[in-house]
């Protein structure tokens, strides 16, 4: 990792929709002291990102074109040195309190609604980058 890299605070984005990929992407790299180093549309891919890049933050969509993001969640818990412990925080649609306990219990920090908590996902990202 280059010297003028150290101390960004790196993301993992796992969308399976190009467009809110793209979106997001473009959002995330206008804040300050953030990189999105890698993102994933499946299970998978994202597992491989995760454990080459040991990002600070994954951002998880439940819904993946292969694999689920409760499939991410479940393996950064179970072997949290692979991946160099990411935190991870939800962006989906799915929200039924059922969801959301079981992301919980997977470990994630928080889980923001995409039809109305984008705004909520940045300022969690910002204050986290504060924090780094």
């Amino acid at each position: 990792m280059p010297d003028t890299d150290r101390g960004r605070f790196r993301i993992v984005l796992i969308e399976d929709s190009p467009l809110l990929c793209a979106m997001l992407r473009e959002m995330l790299d206008e804040l300050e002291g953030v990189e999105v180093v890698a993102d994933a549309a499946d299970e998978q891919g994202a597992l491989s990102q995760l454990e080459q890049h040991q990002a600070d933050l994954a951002i998880v969509d439940l819904e993946l074109r292969a694999g689920s993001g409760l499939g991410v969640l479940s393996r950064l818990k179970a072997e949290p040195e692979r991946f160099g412990r990411p935190r991870a925080v939800v962006f989906s649609n799915h929200g039924h309190s059922t969801v959301r306990a079981r992301c919980t219990a997977l470990g994630a920090e928080h889980f923001f609604d995409k039809s109305f908590q984008l705004d909520d996902l940045l300022d969690f990202i910002q204050a986290a980058v504060a924090r780094h």
